[in-house]
């Protein structure tokens, strides 16, 4: 028998590697594995799995749903527009005409009337 038997025999009926990929079901197969099994692979990541392939048992690259990848992609975007809204709504609160007048009595406070502010505001805190 031929040294390719060998091999065939080897590696005939092989599953990938399971790894913790910080998604339940996902699989990891290493750059050789993923390159004779791109189909199952496919299939998984389309089944909203995430697929991890290595190369020296170190992860190196992912394969996912583009639905899985569009979320990802939208993610900071969705931050960066709550930070935003946030942003607007204490902005607003800082237009109000009490805002103004509070902003004004501190910026005209004495230092005695600072003194006084300071310690009630450390009291507060516990």
């Amino acid at each position: 028998m031929g040294l390719g038997a060998k091999r065939n025999r080897r590696t005939r009926g092989r599953q990938p590697h399971r790894a913790l990929t910080g998604r339940e079901g996902g699989a990891s197969y290493t750059a050789t594995a993923a390159k004779n099994e791109f189909g199952r692979m496919l299939e998984q990541a389309l089944r909203g799995e995430t697929v991890v392939i290595t190369k020296h048992q170190t992860p190196k690259a992912v394969l996912m749903s583009m639905e899985q990848f569009t979320a990802l992609r939208r993610a900071p975007e969705a931050q960066l527009e709550a930070l935003s809204r946030e942003y607007d709504a204490l902005l607003a609160r800082m237009q109000s005409p009490r805002a103004a007048a509070q902003l004004s009595a501190a910026f005209h406070a004495t230092p005695a009337q600072l003194g006084k502010a300071a310690v009630a505001a450390a009291r507060k805190r516990g």
